[in-house]
């Protein structure tokens, strides 16, 4: 009996009658038949495997196999899948397995991960290692809130078990591609001295990088364009009522975008400078809300990008009220953000700056085509004293009214 590798059907369903034949027939151990059987068996079982490969098994199935096979009860995989309930519903086929589901069954269980991964709500999610991130440390009910997920038919409960589902895509989607999770962690190289929590932060980021690109820009951002020259110009805006929103125009005239987000418990954020695809990003969170603090952080923000942003260095966080501030680049960017607002050699000689007084203090204003309470932010700061020249401030939520009204 001659016998080839198998390359069509034909031969494979000529291999299929030898086998057939010889397995009818008595075969005596070790005979030149039991060696052709064998031999049968090897082609035939090789083109198979290429051209009728085996259906893997359902998921389900999987888990209740081996749970046959090791006399385990449904209690016994609360600590794989999370609860009675849970346990309930996977088998019941009414709850997909979550990734972190998927991972505790495969090395508890040592269910294959290729069988268990068809269930998984995001096919292609890498389960190559435990996830760098704890997913659950990002403040998932805020982040619902402002519709980092869109609408979940089971809210905030859905989240938070599959919290690494819903991040992970948002992370692949907003500029994190060349930073996978794992260098998320990096320091973010934030001002001030208290520690922001690195979840809520990386949730604001985030939310910031989103909005940032739903935003149309008239140019690309060129690299050189923040000069003080520039950011005086900018400053000018101010004068208006509506100068944060033509600040943010102005900006996206240049390839800048400016996003307002409000801060997240724990981050103790005033704002940050970011690059996103070479796109410089500026994000406020107005936790003052006050018209001298807006211009200030936002020149103070344009400053980093200015000096200190870089593809190496993609991002920089500030909490500009910490008085613990005290690193070089980050006096750097309080000066620069001062001299764009008042041109020091304007401040030394300014009258505004020793009498105190109101009627000083707006014509320094005028003089400069800036906002009164720019000035007034500045005498109240050098002097500590925040009473002084408050009805130049305005009213707190000036600026977020601003934004509002378009």
């Amino acid at each position: 009996m001659h016998i080839k590798v198998i390359k069509t059907e034909a031969d494979y369903e000529a291999a299929m009658a030898q086998l057939m034949t010889l397995m009818d027939q008595e075969i005596a151990p070790g005979s030149e038949e039991e060696n052709q059987l064998e031999l049968l068996e090897l082609v035939i079982g090789d083109y198979e495997s290429q051209h009728y490969p085996a259906e893997k098994p359902d998921p389900v199935e999987a888990i209740l196999f081996r749970m046959d096979q090791q006399n385990l009860t449904q209690k016994d995989l609360i600590p794989f899948i999370g609860s009675k309930s849970k346990v309930s519903e996977v088998l019941s086929r009414k709850r997909p397995l979550s990734l972190a589901m998927i991972r505790g069954l495969h090395e508890g269980l040592g269910i294959p991960a290729e069988v268990l991964i068809q269930a998984a709500p995001q096919p292609g999610m890498d389960l190559s290692a435990a996830p760098t991130l704890d997913y659950s440390k990002f403040p998932l009910p805020e982040m619902y809130e402002r519709g980092c997920f869109g609408k979940l038919p089971g809210g905030v409960s859905e989240l938070r078990d599959y919290a690494e589902e819903k991040i992970v895509p948002l992370l692949r989607e907003l500029c994190f591609e060349e930073a996978q999770p794992a260098l998320l962690r990096a320091p973010m190289h934030q001002g001030g001295g208290r520690t922001m929590d690195e979840y809520a932060l990386l949730a604001w980021r985030i939310c910031v990088l989103k909005k940032a690109s739903e935003q149309t820009f008239a140019a690309n951002y060129v690299p050189g364009t923040i000069t003080p020259e520039w950011l005086r110009d900018l400053a000018k805006l101010s004068r208006f009522e509506t100068g944060p929103v033509l600040a943010r125009e102005y900006l996206a005239d240049h390839g800048i975008a400016l996003v307002i987000e409000p801060h997240f418990k724990k981050t103790y954020l005033d704002g940050a400078a970011m690059l996103c695809d070479g796109r410089p990003v500026i994000g406020l969170t107005l936790r003052h809300d006050r018209v001298d603090n807006f211009w200030f952080a936002l020149m103070h923000e344009l400053a980093h990008v200015q000096l200190h942003l870089s593809a190496i260095r993609g991002f920089i966080a500030d909490s500009l009220d910490d008085k613990s501030r005290s690193s070089q680049e980050e006096r750097d960017a309080d000066q620069a953000a001062r001299d764009a607002l008042i041109p020091p050699e304007v401040w030394a000689t300014a009258k505004a700056r020793t009498s105190r007084a109101p009627e000083d203090a707006i014509a320094l204003a005028r003089q400069l085509h800036i906002h009164g309470a720019i000035v007034a932010g500045r005498v109240r700061h050098e002097t500590g004293n925040w009473r002084l020249l408050s009805g130049l401030i305005g009213k707190k939520g000036d600026v977020s009214r601003a934004f509002a009204a378009v």
